[in-house]
């Protein structure tokens, strides 16, 4: 399932709408920019060519030599008109007017040319018309300079809403990323209740329905150790002590015969049989989440300990070879007797199963991980992809619970660890490996001899 952020999607929506909104908003006021800048030209366009008209009316016209009125300043964006008569010649105009009339067709009202907005005033008594153009030049920038100063405020303001809606919403989601870190400090055991965050109304629900939660889990995980511990108790007493009679009664008939052979049956039965309660108890252990603890500890030396112990019982012949590759400590945080249980059963899956002629390799990466590596004949893949769950075995002949892998890949969930099946090994037919890798291991190595 892909991430997202709750904070992106809200600041995200949050700005599209107002985007949109202002580019909406935006085109709208261009739009009616332009329609007033543009009537306001038209008035203005009618007004000065009505006022022409009138005084023309009542100043006839004399003939000159010379039909153009000069005036200073006259630049490109400055109003021009022509008067002409009735034959539409024209008979006067200004400097930066035509020599031909605007518009061949000469009709009261607004017409347009390439260069000019032109109105043509009503005709009055007198025989002459006035048309008075606008350059188009002076009317295209007056209506952008007009846009412009009412757009560009909009514009300029989206990085400072953009700015102002993050911090915002960032300052509103506070009391959510707080909820959030005491919830997820919560994943490694701590199944202490939130306390009071200063959240908002939405909030308190979670926060109350978390720490009831948090208070049914530790009951039940509290109340799962104690019957695990009671359990281990109540069952290894019975059995050991039925261990001990059986095995008495065995000394006492003779040798070879067919009830010491029934005996040694029943030795046999009686001791699978305390360690699949044993088996079953681990299991019951690192389900109820024995593994939760965070405490700093040394891994290599658990593992010393462990090949140690298991080095000096008998197993077929069977040994461990343990290579540290020159560290001296790898300290890691976890549950350190959990930790025990799980590299224990990996020590003790790897001597059952593996062949009596070829010992057990331990090995230390560098990067701190360890490879419990034993020779067997390899697993098929639907069979490795299964081998961590409860009460599935390889194939071996071996007499395992089936438990063993399935604890040891329980407690490394809960501890963050990643373990890696791999079989075959590479370059090679057969056997399993192992891998056991704890997040940000601390590597200590041994000092270099002079």
């Amino acid at each position: 399932m892909k991430n997202w952020s709750l904070a992106t999607r809200i600041v995200s929506g949050v700005l599209c709408v107002v985007t949109l909104s202002l580019l909406a908003l935006s085109v709208a006021v261009a739009g009616f920019t332009r329609y007033e800048i543009t009537e306001r030209l038209d008035n203005s366009l009618q007004e000065v060519s009505e006022r022409l008209q009138a005084i023309i009316t009542i100043q006839p016209h004399k003939a000159q030599s010379d039909n153009v009125a000069w005036v200073p300043d006259v630049g490109p964006r400055t109003l021009a008109y022509q008067v002409v008569d009735q034959s539409g010649h024209v008979v006067l105009r200004s400097q930066n007017a035509p020599v031909e009339p605007f518009v061949p067709d000469i009709h009261t009202g607004f017409a347009n040319t390439p260069l000019f907005r032109v109105y043509i005033a009503a005709p009055t008594a007198t025989a002459y018309r006035v048309l008075v153009g606008e350059p188009t030049l002076h009317r295209r920038g007056a209506t952008w300079r007009a846009t412009a100063i009412a757009i560009l405020p909009i514009l300029i303001f989206l990085p400072v809403i953009w700015v102002l809606v993050r911090l915002i919403v960032r300052r509103a989601l506070r009391p959510l990323k707080r909820l959030h870190d005491e919830m997820q400090s919560r994943g490694s055991g701590n199944l202490s209740p939130i306390s009071s965050l200063d959240l908002p109304v939405e909030l308190v629900s979670i926060q109350h329905a978390v720490n009831t939660l948090l208070s049914r889990l530790k009951t039940a995980l509290s109340t799962e150790r104690a019957f695990a511990a009671s359990a281990a108790h109540e069952l290894r007493n019975p059995l050991g002590a039925l261990l001990a009679q059986v095995q008495m009664l065995g000394r006492m008939l003779p040798e070879g015969s067919l009830a010491n052979k029934r005996v040694e049956v029943i030795v046999d039965r009686t001791c699978r049989l305390a360690r699949t309660v044993e088996k079953l108890l681990q299991f019951s252990r690192a389900s109820s989440g024995v593994a939760f603890r965070q405490d700093r500890f040394d891994l290599l030396a658990v593992l010393y300990v462990l090949v140690d112990d298991l080095g000096h019982l008998p197993r077929d012949g069977r040994s461990i070879n343990l290579k540290a590759k020159g560290i001296e400590h790898i300290f890691v945080y976890g549950d350190m007797d959990a930790t025990g249980i799980l590299l224990r059963n990996l020590l003790e899956n790897a001597l059952l199963h593996g062949t009596s002629d070829m010992p057990v390799k331990v090995e230390v990466k560098p990067e701190g991980c360890i490879d419990v590596i034993n020779d067997c004949p390899a697993l098929a893949p639907d069979t490795l992809a299964h081998l961590t769950s409860p009460f599935v075995r390889g194939g071996s002949s071996s007499n395992g619970s089936g438990l063993g892998l399935a604890i040891a890949s329980n407690i490394a969930r809960q501890m963050d660890a990643r373990l890696q099946l791999q079989s075959p090994l590479t370059g090679s037919g057969q056997g399993l490996s192992v891998s056991l890798c704890f997040p940000n291991p601390e590597i200590i190595l041994l000092p270099e001899e002079s």
